[in-house]
């Protein structure tokens, strides 16, 4: 029978158990830690007190609701939105970048529809006798119904000067006075463009009314004939009461 292995004296055999129960209270102790993770007082930096809320420049405004029709806009009129950039801008594209205006107006008709078809022919315009037919992005019914018409990516033909850099707002109605009155349109309409104004960072005086065009710093165009062009609807009067409503709803 083989001899046993010599065992240790007793005192070693107790020191190897006190060095055993030490380890294993270190490792039992270091995984504690890791599960409970760091213990946040009511003083630390990283707790946030119940309730918490960002301040109003982190927060995004809401996007109202928008119910997408969008007119046809195929290869052909974009080629020919590029070629009437490159006539009235000198530059030959059809894309919107970076838009700096938002430009209201009203349609002088009284339903949504009745707009999207005026728009969505891809003929000359009866005033101009210009193609791509004119459009605007968005049209505010009386009823405070928002529908888009035209992608945001895209630019539209609505105001001589400023189709370059400038999104458009068409509102049913026959005058300033009709759609500042409609209390469902201008609701909607507002929430609108401040949701506008805020994703593209535009600012309120760059909210204006289609005859105030020419008084835009963004306004530019190559045709002498066409360089104090403008139209009557949203007046400088109209714009300061719109505009008055929408600094009332907040900063972005």
């Amino acid at each position: 029978m083989p001899d046993s292995p010599p065992s240790a004296p007793a005192h070693e055999r107790d020191h190897g158990k006190l060095a055993v129960v030490r380890s294993v209270a270190i490792v039992a102790a270091a995984l504690l830690a890791c599960a409970c993770g760091p213990i946040l007082t009511a003083g630390s930096s990283s707790a946030k007190p119940a309730g918490h809320q960002p301040p109003a420049s982190e927060r995004q405004v809401p996007r109202p609701q928008i119910v997408k029709r969008l007119i046809p806009f195929h290869p052909k009129r974009k080629r020919q939105m590029a070629a009437y950039s490159e006539r009235h801008y000198g530059e030959r594209t059809w894309r919107l970048r970076g838009p700096r205006v938002i430009v209201e107006h009203w349609a002088e008709t009284g339903s949504a529809s009745a707009v999207f078809n005026t728009f969505a022919p891809d003929v000359p315009d009866p005033e101009l006798h210009e193609l791509p037919n004119v459009c605007a992005h968005f049209v505010v019914s009386g009823s405070g119904r928002i529908y888009q018409l035209v992608s945001l990516k895209i630019r539209c033909r609505h105001t001589v000067g400023l189709n370059w850099t400038a999104i458009g707002i068409e509102h049913t109605g026959f005058s300033d006075a009709e759609v500042l009155g409609d209390r469902a349109q201008m609701h909607a309409s507002l929430r609108l463009t401040r949701y506008l104004r805020c994703r593209f960072h535009i600012r309120l005086r760059n909210v204006i009314g289609h005859a105030e065009s020419l008084s835009s710093p963004y306004h530019r165009e190559r045709v002498r004939s066409l360089r104090t062009q403008t139209h009557g609807d949203w007046r400088h009067r109209s714009m300061q009461v719109y505009r008055g409503r929408l600094r009332h709803l907040g900063s972005c």
